[in-house]
């Protein structure tokens, strides 16, 4: 009698978080932008997008907070003040995703994560830190990361880690604190989708489906997270960030086509 076969979208998402752990780790974004495009390109709605990327967050942004913290990479106020405002800008996008059907809120998704793309293909041609705005306090800024975040399944490297760099942070501690306090963002994120999703306020069917593909970007980002920072020293950041950014606007591209045949 055999058991139960591994559906072969697991080996395709675990590579795709393999690879967007590592870019991740490298650039402190990418992870949440690449994993939701991808789904949504696969026929995910947005709010299962978003769930399925952050319950994956969870366990490869813990592997990633471990090795920032072992490499000494945080910055302890900046993490407490970027977690409490992300925590509070997750919470109230989601309760906004699960409000709204997902035929009507995916153009905005799709028009969010194509502007992401846009801002790493910035970053990739000016090879310098951009500076789009600035903030007096990171509360504030935490607090627009988590909410693009959750509503658009991925934002809060872009937001956060680039205008941190663009305020002159010092870029070792600016990616590590930033993918640290991810950490604690998609744990109330995921959070706040489980009790929407009990509470009966967010109605939505199709999780089951892609449980495999949520294992797959798990267990590619744990194995990708404690090798990201030796990968840094190798990899040619700047062309990685083109191939991201190409990437993500590609499919965005794409997904926007669709929706207007």
């Amino acid at each position: 009698m055999r058991g139960p076969t591994m559906d072969p979208d697991f080996w395709l998402f675990f590579a795709v978080g393999f690879a967007a752990q590592l870019v991740d780790g490298a650039l402190g974004m990418a992870y949440g932008v690449v994993s939701s495009t991808v789904l949504l390109a696969v026929g995910v709605t947005p709010a299962n997008a978003s769930a399925s990327v952050h319950a994956a967050k969870v366990f490869t942004g813990a592997a990633s907070a471990a090795s920032h913290i072992g490499f000494k990479n945080i910055d302890w106020r900046l993490l407490g003040l970027l977690s409490a405002g992300g925590v509070l800008g997750g919470i109230a996008g989601t309760y906004l995703l699960t409000s709204i059907r997902g035929e009507v809120i995916k153009p905005f998704v799709v028009g969010w994560l194509a502007l992401m793309g846009l801002v790493i293909l910035y970053r990739a041609w000016k090879g310098a830190r951009p500076k789009p705005f600035s903030w007096k306090s990171p509360l504030p800024l935490g607090l627009a990361g988590g909410f693009f975040d959750a509503v658009g399944g991925g934002g809060w490297g872009p937001v956060v880690t680039g205008t941190l760099l663009g305020s002159g942070a010092d870029p070792r501690k600016a990616i590590g604190t930033t993918n640290t306090a991810e950490l604690f963002v998609a744990c109330a994120i995921s959070a706040a989708f489980l009790t929407a999703l009990v509470s009966g306020h967010w109605q939505t069917t199709g999780l089951r489906e892609h449980l495999w593909s949520v294992l797959g970007l798990i267990g590619g980002g744990i194995i990708a997270a404690p090798v990201a920072g030796w990968m840094t020293k190798v990899l040619p950041i700047r062309a990685l960030t083109w191939i991201v950014g190409i990437v993500v606007t590609g499919l965005a591209v794409w997904q926007g086509v669709a929706l207007l045949t």
